[in-house]
């Protein structure tokens, strides 16, 4: 077992799309590319009140993945065939933060996936990254029925971890859903650059580098 410093923290929480995977501005910014589409198109139609809607329904699994593909692609204009794999073909493991949950966990930090989940089917966003296997929790949106920034979520998976939010550090690339887990007393830490996050987490849990 790897061996932590004398740290606050027994618990880390973790958000998936754009903390354990790629930044999604450039996961976002590749699929325009490949897409053909102008660059913001993503954005303006995720900032429209219909495509806040679908986000929200589809993370509480109040729709399915093919109902957003069909929905989303009319908001870009762009055709709907398999359209969250499109998206998220670039969403891929974020490789320093994946392996300092991995020796975190090995030095007796209990350790959680918070995350606003986007659907299994047709597309598996989670798959090969072998969750279950790798995290002490997983806590998906469509499965519990509630999703970020409700800080009935954050409870929850703190109740599941067996730590207290004064324990534990959570990062996440919004700023809201940070805004939430700080106003329970959880350590907020902003996931925008996988290194720095690497760096910070290793150093708040007291975690010897890795050579």
């Amino acid at each position: 077992m790897v061996k932590a410093g004398a740290s606050a923290y027994r618990g880390l929480i973790l958000d998936f799309f754009g903390v354990l995977t790629f930044n999604m501005v450039e996961v976002i910014s590749a699929f325009e590319g490949r897409e053909g589409i102008a660059r913001g198109t993503f954005l303006r139609a995720w900032a429209d009140p219909r495509g806040q809607e679908l986000f929200r329904q589809l993370e509480l699994a109040r729709i399915s993945q093919v109902d957003w593909n069909n929905g989303f692609a009319a908001l870009m204009g762009v055709a709907p065939d398999n359209l969250m794999a499109r998206y998220l073909h670039d969403a891929f493991p974020a490789y320093p933060v994946v392996e300092v949950a991995r020796q975190a966990r090995a030095a007796g930090v209990r350790t959680a996936v918070l995350s606003n989940s986007l659907g299994r089917e047709p597309y598996d966003p989670y798959a090969g990254f072998d969750l279950v296997g790798s995290f002490d929790e997983v806590v998906l949106s469509a499965e519990v029925g509630l999703r970020k920034p409700d800080p009935a979520i954050f409870r929850l998976v703190l109740d599941r971890l067996g730590v207290s939010a004064e324990e534990c550090l959570f990062v996440d690339d919004s700023e809201q859903n940070l805004a939430t887990a700080a106003e329970l007393g959880i350590t907020p830490v902003l996931g925008l650059d996988e290194k720095v996050v690497a760096g910070r987490l290793r150093e708040s849990l007291r975690l010897p580098g890795l050579f």
